[in-house]
């Protein structure tokens, strides 16, 4: 039905497409390194962040991802940052974070992780914000 694509440029061309569809106003980590020096900033900085780690075959994360966009445009000084998990080199760092499935958001205020949601519990996402960005 039409031309057979590599499947490893397929994956990151699929990937490309979602994440630039989903989350327009995410920082996309594209890197362990990326990763590392986000986190990085967010705790040295004081910065309020999410890191939002997802996977492009996730159903929930597919559903999520315009509402943490949304949410995020809400709390202008959050900065919203997606890790897609199946991203190569970030194995080791997924499991030192205890990251073990998706959605999970992790969110950072004052440098220190205060919050981490897994699922698609809209509600519990808001009242964090609420609690911690507002």
């Amino acid at each position: 039905m039409g031309r057979k694509v590599p499947p490893q440029l397929g994956a990151s061309v699929l990937r490309s497409v979602l994440q630039r569809r989903c989350s327009p106003d995410a920082i996309i980590i594209e890197s362990e390194e990326d990763f590392n020096n986000s986190l990085k900033k967010v705790q040295e900085g004081a910065l309020p962040a999410i890191f939002y780690f997802s996977a492009v075959w996730c159903g929930p994360c597919k559903f999520l991802a315009p509402v943490v966009n949304q949410l995020s445009k809400m709390y202008p000084p959050c900065v919203t940052y997606k890790i897609d998990i199946d991203m190569e080199g970030m194995q080791s760092k997924l499991s030192e974070l205890g990251i073990s499935a998706v959605p999970t958001l992790s969110f950072f205020n004052g440098g220190k992780k205060v919050a981490t949601v897994v699922g698609a519990d809209v509600k519990k996402i808001k009242d964090i914000m609420d609690e911690f960005f507002k």
